[in-house]
């Protein structure tokens, strides 16, 4: 099934894409969830697409960050793992026309946006977010960086830090006086990346600050609604500190698979479908915790 796109305008000038999938209806005759995206991925990635398949009875929304739908954002900005203001506008709009039921899906850096985001609008969550569930969650951004630098992850980190240069390239030639050529030159890792480049475009001091103030584990507590975090033990990416045994809340479900990767979770006996997807579609059918 493709997708009907849409631009959505956002508040200060720049803009965001969306796929829609409609299963038939209207938009408030079926709940509707809304997949947000990893790192430098985007809606058509195979993870967000293969979710979408598993839940037929659900109308979907996967959204792309700003810079990450093919086509440059607009603004200086960009987007980063603390970015809830785009979200909070995705939910808005589809709540504006005529969503009554939501869900929420996010993997990796869309995870801990999503958790973020349930945690700063608690009440205002409650009233109509159903469940949410996020894989391959880097709930500490600060620990998940250093892990990140591990060789065994060097490939990885390599093809996100050139997609991120070729980006910040490009908004250089439009912002030069904001981003100029020794800030480009000083960045030769994904964490100079978010030192340089995310941490003070964004209003963060630099990359510990940035990690400290948006890593999804302290917005936890504040959830308000049935949510359930999957990270996999073996998942390269993330740090000991993304994977607690226990979480002290009573809305917030933790698994720790000891198989998965970062957003893989394929079976042995693949056939077409993902654990992890098979595990969001019981999850959002489950009797609510």
């Amino acid at each position: 099934m493709l997708p009907k796109t849409e631009r959505l305008e956002l508040p200060d000038g720049d803009f965001v894409d969306l796929d829609w999938y409609i299963r038939g209806g209207t938009l408030s005759q079926k709940p509707l969830v809304i997949v947000s995206h990893g790192l430098e991925g985007s809606s058509r990635r195979p993870y967000v697409t293969g979710l979408i398949r598993a839940l037929p009875n659900f109308h979907a929304l996967a959204w792309n960050y700003r810079s990450c739908s093919g086509e440059p954002n607009r603004n200086l900005r960009f987007y980063h793992s603390g970015a809830t203001d785009d979200l909070d506008h995705v939910i808005q709009h589809a709540i504006s026309l005529g969503v009554r039921d939501i869900y929420l899906a996010g993997f990796s850096l869309g995870g801990n946006l999503t958790l973020k985001w349930l945690g700063e609008h608690a009440e205002k969550a409650s009233k109509f977010i159903r469940k949410a569930v996020a894989f391959s969650v880097p709930l500490h951004l600060s620990s998940s960086s250093q892990q990140l630098t591990r060789r065994e992850n060097s490939l990885y980190t390599h093809r996100f830090l050139q997609t991120l240069l070729e980006k910040v390239t490009e908004k250089s030639a439009r912002y030069p006086q904001d981003i100029t050529p020794s800030m480009l030159s000083a960045i030769g890792s994904l964490y100079d990346f978010d030192d340089v480049i995310t941490g003070p475009l964004h209003g963060f001091k630099d990359a510990e600050d940035y990690y400290e103030q948006n890593s999804s584990l302290y917005f936890l507590d504040g959830i308000r609604v049935p949510t359930l975090v999957v990270n996999a033990k073996n998942d390269p990416f993330l740090s000991q500190e993304c994977l607690p045994e226990a979480i002290q809340s009573d809305h917030v479900q933790i698994e720790l698979p000891k198989q998965g990767g970062h957003c893989g979770f394929y079976p042995r006996n693949y056939r077409g479908e993902t654990w992890s997807e098979q595990r969001a579609a019981r999850w959002f059918k489950e009797i609510e915790i």
